[in-house]
């Protein structure tokens, strides 16, 4: 996926000051031609995110927190899988967003919304009752959530590096453990791609359909990829939406984006789940089953 000269493989010369760490080539196919990203072999300090990101952005690499979850699975044993990954920019966040609402939402948004959001005409009220063939359906996708009103109250990467912090000092309690890593992309959105990321693989097998909505993220939200697990992400959100009718317009997002944050999690309701994870929120938590 990568489109630049990926610098990892002379990052002994590069001179950069890191701490003890390691290479990762390993793949599902096996080892890939280069290394995918580097990252520390002990936890993150609290000031290692702002320090790497300066010294590797001008090298074209940026810095993410990697964790191993509850089971302790590490980088090597992410099922990383770059052969099959494409270009986030080859695709277009409303259509991919709008085909995943189509495959998910009829069958978890609307059967249980189907009793109350109807009048017992067949007519839809809130736009997630029944189709016009009498068959309960979602309705048609909303379309992308409008730009927060708000301003953003600082700089989105000053906003990455506060929730960095915040995990790196109690990681334990929150990710059961994170380490800093370093890998070849552009743009934090595009983080996922360039390893070749499988965490969403029950979802998406093309991680880069993912990672257009980052990109989307990014330019509405001020959002960014901070934390990548096994099958879990945490992004930082520099200018969350601030009103009800914000969030519940991005929840809609959120859900095509990984239905099991609603699914499997209670209350299993789209809107309980705007008003509480989304509205006025400067993280967002992602979890694929």
């Amino acid at each position: 996926m990568a489109t630049l000269p990926n610098p990892l493989p002379s990052l002994a010369t590069s001179g950069l000051d890191l701490p003890p760490g390691s290479l990762v080539d390993a793949t599902l196919d096996g080892p890939w031609h280069e290394p995918l990203l580097w990252y520390a072999d002990g936890p993150a300090d609290l000031r290692d995110w702002s320090r790497l990101r300066a010294a590797g952005r001008p090298l074209g690499l940026l810095p993410v927190l990697v964790t191993g979850g509850r089971r302790d699975q590490w980088p090597e044993e992410w099922d990383l899988c770059p052969d099959d990954t494409s270009y986030p920019g080859d695709h277009d966040a409303d259509e991919v967003l709008a085909g995943y609402w189509t495959d998910y939402a009829a069958d978890e948004v609307a059967p249980e919304n189907a009793g109350s959001d109807t009048d017992g005409t067949g007519s839809d009220t809130d736009g997630t009752g029944p189709d016009t063939d009498g068959s309960a359906g979602p309705g048609s996708w909303p379309g992308l959530a409008p730009v927060p009103a708000r301003e953003a109250a600082e700089d989105a990467d000053v906003a990455a590096a506060g929730l960095a912090g915040v995990i790196a000092a109690d990681a334990d309690a929150w990710l059961g453990g994170a380490r800093m890593a370093l890998v070849p992309a552009r743009r934090s959105a595009d983080i996922p791609a360039a390893i070749g990321w499988s965490g969403p693989m029950n979802h998406e097998n093309d991680v880069a359909r993912l990672c257009a909505v980052l990109r989307s993220w990014e330019d509405r939200y001020d959002a960014r990829v901070v934390v990548l697990g096994f099958d879990t992400m945490i992004v930082s959100v520099g200018r969350p939406p601030a009103t009800v009718e914000e969030a519940r317009a991005l929840a809609a997002e959120h859900y095509a984006f990984c239905p099991d944050n609603i699914d499997q999690s209670p209350p299993y309701d789209l809107d309980v789940y705007a008003e509480k994870a989304v509205l006025n929120q400067e993280a967002w938590s992602f979890w694929w089953d």
